[in-house]
């Protein structure tokens, strides 16, 4: 009985470390996101976010046009950064 318990305990130990590094990543994970959310909440503009506001309330799913919004974007500035020193 005693072995049963111990294989049972070292096992339990074994999960808990696993959940605990699942947590901790996890965690950053969050904060990464949290950092994102607020810079793509800067950067946004009163429209987008107005819009963004209105697909919540309807219940819309907000991501794909979000996305679309700031991958379109994101690649305009880096190629207008990119044109002008070869222009």
């Amino acid at each position: 009985m005693d072995l049963v318990k111990s294989h049972l305990m070292y096992a339990v130990r074994e999960e808990v470390e696993v959940l605990k590094e699942q947590i901790k990543e996890l965690i950053e994970k969050n904060s990464q996101l949290e950092q994102e959310n607020t810079l793509l909440k800067t950067l946004a503009s009163p429209e987008q976010l107005a819009q963004f506001q209105a697909q919540l309330q309807t219940g819309s799913p907000p991501s794909s046009s979000q996305s679309q919004g700031t991958t379109q974007q994101q690649p305009a500035q880096p190629a207008s950064q990119g044109s002008g020193p070869s222009a």
